[in-house]
């Protein structure tokens, strides 16, 4: 499969690397995918319209609670969505419906608090952009800087958090240090993952409702997909992701190519 061309490399009997993996991924994963983020929509859906509601109220007495029990729901659609994405990077045997209820079963109860905190960030940042952009007076070059480097730690830290979420036993403290470590021997690939979903999510708020209409169904998946993406190998290395999950799922490529 090439992506303008015939690509006589690319072979979906093996496991590829580089940008032939990326399309092997799409190729096997991208339908699923997008079952998931329609359920993550839904879910995101208590969220979304509590913070629209203290906007257009211009209630920070509403935000704060819409947006913690918001996020509380959304959490356990979020933790599905990561752990399909990384079964898919690690090539998982099972259906997209199995992965569903055995992260709900496994991830929900965990998945709460975090899903609070990230609600109750993702509020507080849609509050201060409304205030901003209907100021009398433009933010300063300061401020926006400060924001923007603040949207990325933010962003950096999900990326690296909800994984450890979906794939270990670890308490939070384990996984806010192994995230800070990470992101400091990986700096420049983790900001540059995160600037990417930085850019992806402006570009859903700037060009608004228009986008609205694609955030069902890409919203979410592609963007996380193509950052995990980009930090998997480094993962990988770092805390023995496929090493661990082999001894328990085996190896698919070598149990197919057997």
């Amino acid at each position: 499969m090439g992506l303008f061309f015939a690509d006589d490399s690319y072979d979906e009997s093996r496991r590829m690397t580089g940008f032939a993996r990326y399309k092997q991924l799409l190729s096997f994963y991208a339908g699923r995918w997008v079952k998931l983020n329609l359920l993550a929509a839904l879910g995101a859906l208590p969220l979304a319209a509590g913070i629209a509601f203290s906007i257009l109220t211009s209630s920070v007495v509403v935000l704060l609670p819409a947006s913690l029990i918001g996020g509380t729901v959304f959490g356990p659609f979020l933790a599905a969505l990561y752990d399909s994405i990384f079964r898919g990077l690690r090539d998982a045997p099972g259906s997209w419906r199995e992965h569903w209820r055995r992260s709900w079963r496994q991830n929900a109860k965990a998945s709460l608090a975090p899903g609070a905190l990230l609600g109750l960030l993702a509020g507080l940042y849609a509050f201060m952009l409304y205030m901003m952009w209907s100021a009398a007076l433009p933010p300063t070059p300061g401020t926006v800087a400060l924001l923007v480097f603040s949207a990325l730690l933010f962003l950096a830290l999900n990326l690296l958090y909800w994984p450890q979420l979906v794939l270990f036993q670890q308490g939070a403290k384990a996984r806010l240090y192994n995230a800070v470590l990470f992101t400091i021997r990986y700096f420049w690939r983790v900001m540059g993952a995160a600037a990417l979903a930085l850019a992806w999510t402006a570009a859903f708020v700037l060009f608004a409702p228009w986008t609205l209409l694609l955030a069902p169904f890409i919203g979410l998946w592609f963007i996380l997909f193509v950052c995990e993406f980009i930090l998997y190998s480094r993962l990988d290395s770092a805390l023995q992701i496929e090493e661990q999950f082999r001894a328990v799922e085996g190896d698919p490529w070598k149990e197919e190519n057997a």
